[in-house]
């Protein structure tokens, strides 16, 4: 299939700048002299790169993103070594899944994840952590003295770093007149005290090629990175149903269908060479997020400690919230209404929104949605947010505040760990706070997002651009003709006759 080109991928004449196009960044430029001026070459502009100015916007974001990822390096440096006395992984806010499952999942062992020892994650993720960690282990049989969490560790941190990079690289070719929106993932709070707590950079990675390949018009590749990427993390194959809504509206349902099927398949060509064999390890994600009660920082976890708080004390005296906590499958059954009856709200969107929105929009809100009424919420989660809320709704303040949250709750979620070893550091209610402006700030997103949906002219990306860069077939398509009748009311007229001439001056107005 010939891949027609992309506006806004292959076009970058028309670059933004946020001095003059984000009201928070061009209140900051005031105290520096003001805004780009409107015939400066900027950098990032094609001019400048002719021009021989080698610091282009693109170089700059990618070489701050490399700086962010060495400052998380040296902040997770007080626990790479492993030895973890006196609760230094909480008191130095180092702790990373990635080192202490080296040796709780056997990898120290030459355990082969599934194989010899039933692994926490979807395939994919237990496959890189089988390439990786299998390797390490060998190496340190043949050197007894070698650290081989340390080694570990670093082997993974530089290969979550090198797909890091490469999804900013993703973002910066998305978005080619619109560079600058790329730095808030470069130099995003949460990417620097996040960034390998656990494998999210992997299936984030996948889903930016996968996002990328649907931009570029190849479904078929799209499917399968996002299938890829949903077998390392569930969320990617959230983005696949705003693919799909859209294309019903858009008329472009064929090649919607192409890339789910490519996902599905992909998906399950993955998993089978482990679902087969070793069944009850491979059943183990499934079991545990099925058995899993209430977690830290979750809505249900605030509402709990609400409940707490009006409990009288008398037998048998819980509130809602406790009680599904203590009744599992039916809390399961009710985080999964709620995200369905989510999903149902944005399809709606879609469909009654004076314009067709974009792609980044409806897939930020959906897996938003998820975390909102998920039972669990880890701290590395926000990273899922990240790309997506650059492409759908790059603005600095609004999300300068929600990394603020991020951050709160960064510090508040060690500090609950410390009061769980038995060290308290300040009461519950500091991290239910935390939590709390967590999950509002995230529904503020969503809030913002749904109102320039609603509003197609407050829409920040659809400023630089026609239609939906992301969007692939759906970018510049028309409605389909059907839609267009059902939302008119009326017959849509798609005849090419030309359009009637105006009246002439003083030719009265026919009343229809």
């Amino acid at each position: 299939m010939s891949v027609q080109p992309t506006a806004g991928i292959d076009e970058p004449e028309k670059v933004d700048h946020p001095s003059r196009s984000d009201g928070f960044v061009r209140g900051l430029a005031e105290a520096i002299g003001g805004p780009l001026g409107n015939h400066a070459v900027e950098v990032g502009h094609p001019r400048s790169s002719r021009s021989g100015v080698f610091w282009s916007a693109a170089r700059i974001v990618l070489a701050l993103t490399c700086l962010t990822l060495a400052l998380h390096w040296v902040q997770k440096s007080p626990c790479q070594d492993g030895a973890w006395q006196n609760n230094i992984q909480y008191t130095r806010l180092c702790y990373t899944d990635v080192l202490a499952l080296y040796y709780a999942e056997g990898l120290n062992e030459g355990k082969v994840p599934y194989q010899d020892h039933p692994v926490e994650y979807p395939v994919v993720t237990g496959y890189f952590m089988g390439a990786l960690g299998l390797p390490v282990h060998a190496l340190g049989e043949s050197r007894p003295g070698l650290n081989q969490g340390m080694w570990f560790y670093n082997l993974n941190a530089v290969v979550l770093s090198a797909l890091a990079v490469a999804t900013v690289a993703m973002l910066l070719s998305l978005r080619r007149r619109r560079p600058w929106d790329a730095a808030l993932f470069a130099l995003s709070p949460a990417l620097l005290v996040t960034a390998t707590v656990n494998w999210d950079l992997l299936a984030i990675g996948l889903a930016a090629f996968g996002l990328y390949a649907w931009a570029r018009r190849r479904p078929v590749a799209a499917g399968v990175l996002l299938g890829l990427a949903g077998a390392a993390k569930l969320f990617p194959l959230f983005i696949l149903g705003p693919i799909l809504v859209l294309a019903v509206r858009a008329n472009r349902l064929r090649q919607a269908l192409v890339a789910t099927g490519a996902a599905v398949v992909t998906v399950v060509a993955v998993n089978l060479p482990v679902a087969i064999p070793y069944r009850e390890s491979w059943m183990r994600f499934f079991d545990l997020n099925s058995e899993r009660p209430i977690d830290w920082g979750t809505l249900w976890y605030i509402g709990r400690y609400l409940d707490g708080k009006w409990n009288t004390g008398n037998p048998g005296d819980q509130g809602p919230f406790q009680w599904l906590s203590n009744n599992v499958p039916t809390l399961n059954y009710l985080t999964y209404a709620l995200f369905i009856l989510a999903c149902v709200g944005v399809a709606l969107l879609a469909a009654f929104a004076p314009r067709r929105p974009r792609l980044a929009q409806l897939a930020f809100l959906v897996v938003a949605a998820f975390l909102i009424f998920s039972k669990v919420w880890s701290q590395q989660y926000t990273l899922w947010l990240l790309p997506l809320l650059v492409l759908a709704r790059p603005r600095w303040g609004a999300f300068l505040a929600w990394q603020f949250a991020e951050i709160c709750y960064f510090v508040a979620f060690y500090g609950e760990l410390l009061g769980a070893s038995g060290k308290q550091v300040f009461p519950e209610g500091v991290f239910v706070l935390a939590a709390t402006l967590r999950w509002v700030t995230v529904v503020i997103l969503c809030v913002l997002i749904v109102r320039e949906v609603l509003r197609p002219e407050l829409d920040p990306v659809r400023a630089t651009y026609e239609d939906d860069p992301d969007g692939g077939v759906f970018n510049g398509a028309p409605d389909a003709p059907w839609f267009t009748r059902w939302r008119t009311g009326r017959r849509a007229d798609h005849s090419d006759a030309a359009p009637p001439e105006p009246p002439s001056p003083g030719q009265p107005v026919p009343v229809p």
